[in-house]
């Protein structure tokens, strides 16, 4: 008896097998179920009941009582799907059993206990872990099963009668109950096979993302067509298009020949699935313009809260838009979605790092234009062919400054700016400046103009000039490893510890603009400001310059 119950149970395991393989069935089971509609909720309940019925027909019949797999039914259907199914199907199938034989001995009992088990089911369902429902579920059965013994007992008139019954089928019954875990098992490793699908989609997603991030740098039509190949190659998609909310900004693929790409304005679908904010799918469909195209799928691409365009999928066959593609575009669409946020959001700082060079760079011109105006209103009545000279030196060192405008230039051109520069300050202090140039032959890279000088202006103004005696200006330019050192060094009176302490906290170290200014554009530029150190005597301030960053900025200049 106890191998026909495991028989009876390994039939309805077979049956829910075939039934996991159909699409639709599948579909059911991999939704949550809170998303169960009650059409569906209703077409389970139909399904478990029949198993349910069929057990209780197909039972094995000892002195009035049936040796079945009603319980096993009623249980698995009630952990599975919820309350709903198992209190249902354990009404109608302790009903059925209830009537089919009104007058026999384990009738009551029978009914009592399938209803029972679908509440004890649906208790299971909603307060159980999931990962424990199989075995919580052998325990249950086994329990209801147990509960159906006792009945028969107390209920039995003889009890000679429910205790013969009792003795006969109790252990097949309750042996029969560890068959739920097999069921339960079953069914669970369908409905996590969409975490499965899940997740290889969301593997896909991301390497598509890898091949199309440098792609999202400079967002343009030929970039954004580079994107959507792709897609499509990675996807098997017979086209790809992204779009904004107007235009159609890249398309790829079959019919791409029907469209003016920038200007062609968005279908009235695209324009509806981007209004509403949600995914469309028409899996058999013919497109106006493409009539070889009968499965297409549109995701709206959101950025900062609000919809910016859609990434549309086309396939050439009907129904081509499974659940896992859907799983893939989606999770796609937000990694472009981010890309084309973080892009444009890099844009906006590259332009705002720009014009604060350009804003600070604007403040170092008129303080050093100041500074060179009275050097040569010093001299101009001395000795005029120095002032022609000096003047000379300023006009060529502003007409460099007005050519190269925000431009990276060579660093040898700002070498030329300082030497005009110091050129004007050699006039003003004589013999009282020395100024030593340490640079390296084969220096090739380019900076800002108007980077060096402020630095030299700030040793000779507030180093050299303070003191009594001579000074010495030390420009020195050398490869360091991979960068290139940058420093200013001269014998003059030392630096403040209160004027590195502000420019290292980006604070206005008192009259010293050109300073702090230099600190910014460096920090923009080379991601590290200026390094101050007071020395015995004197002052060195420098500066390092990579020269892979310095490539890629000039490449952007």
């Amino acid at each position: 008896m106890t191998l026909a119950v495991f028989d009876r149970a390994a039939l309805m395991l077979i049956c829910l097998f075939f039934l996991t393989r159909t699409h639709l069935f599948r579909k059911l089971l991999q939704k949550e179920n809170e998303a169960h509609t009650p059409l569906e909720l209703a077409t389970v309940t139909a399904i478990f009941s029949l198993f349910a019925i069929f057990g209780t027909l197909s039972g094995i019949n000892v002195e009035g009582s049936l040796i079945n797999v009603r319980t096993i039914a009623i249980v698995s259907g009630g952990i599975l799907f919820g309350p709903w199914v198992g209190i249902v199907t354990g009404l109608i199938s302790g009903t059925h059993r209830y009537l089919i034989d009104i007058h026999g001995v384990t009738s009551i009992p029978c009914l009592i206990t399938s209803i029972t088990a679908g509440f004890l089911s649906g208790y299971i369902n909603l307060k159980v872990k999931k990962e424990m429902h199989w075995k919580v579920g052998i325990a249950a059965g086994m329990l209801c099963e147990a509960l159906t013994m006792m009945l028969i007992l107390v209920m039995s008139r003889p009890f000679s009668l429910g205790l013969d019954i009792v003795m006969n089928i109790s252990a097949p019954l309750i042996l029969g109950a560890s068959s739920i875990g097999l069921i339960v098992l079953l069914v669970q490793s369908v409905a996590d096979e969409k975490e499965v699908i899940a997740a290889r989609q969301a593997k896909l997603a991301l390497d598509i993302a890898n091949k199309t991030l440098p792609y999202f740098r400079n967002i343009n039509a030929e970039s954004m067509a580079t994107v959507c190949n792709i897609i499509r190659e990675d996807i098997n998609a017979d086209a790809v298009a992204i779009t904004d909310t107007k235009n159609i900004l890249a398309y790829v693929g079959t019919g791409a020949e029907q469209y003016n790409i920038g200007h062609e304005i968005i279908s009235e679908t695209t324009k509806d699935a981007i209004s509403r904010g949600r995914i469309t799918i028409k899996n058999n469909d013919e497109m106006d313009r493409t009539p070889q195209i009968h499965s297409q799928m549109i995701i709206p691409l959101w950025e900062q809260g609000v919809i910016t365009g859609s990434l549309k999928i086309y396939y050439c066959h009907a129904h081509r838009i499974t659940y896992s593609l859907k799983v893939m575009a989606v999770g796609l669409s937000q990694i472009i979605s981010t890309q084309m946020e973080v892009s444009r959001a890099e844009q906006l700082r590259e332009m705002a790092n720009k014009a604060e060079m350009r804003a600070l760079q604007s403040k170092i011109n008129p303080h050093f234009l100041f500074n060179a105006l009275n050097a040569i209103s010093s001299s101009i009545r001395i000795n005029p062919d120095t002032s022609r000279q000096l003047i000379i030196n300023l006009s060529r060192y502003l007409r460099y400054n007005l050519e190269l405008n925000d431009e990276m230039i060579d660093l040898r051109k700002e070498l030329h700016q300082v030497q005009d520069y110091i050129a004007i300050e050699q006039a003003r202090f004589g013999s009282k400046l020395t100024v030593i140039y340490d640079i390296d032959d084969d220096i090739s890279v380019s900076i800002p103009s108007l980077l060096i000088q402020p630095l030299v202006e700030n040793a000779i103004v507030h180093g050299i000039q303070p003191c009594s005696g001579k000074g010495v200006v030390v420009i020195s330019v050398k490869h360091v490893g991979k960068q290139i050192k940058v420093s200013v060094k001269d014998t003059g009176r030392g630096i403040v510890q209160d004027v590195i302490d502000r420019v290292a906290n980006n604070e206005m170290p008192g009259n010293k603009i050109g300073l702090l200014n230099v600190h910014h554009r460096v920090s923009l530029l080379y991601g590290q400001g200026l390094q101050i150190r007071r020395l015995e005597p004197g002052t060195e301030i420098s500066f390092m310059i990579d020269q892979g960053k310095a490539a890629t900025e000039s490449k952007i200049a």
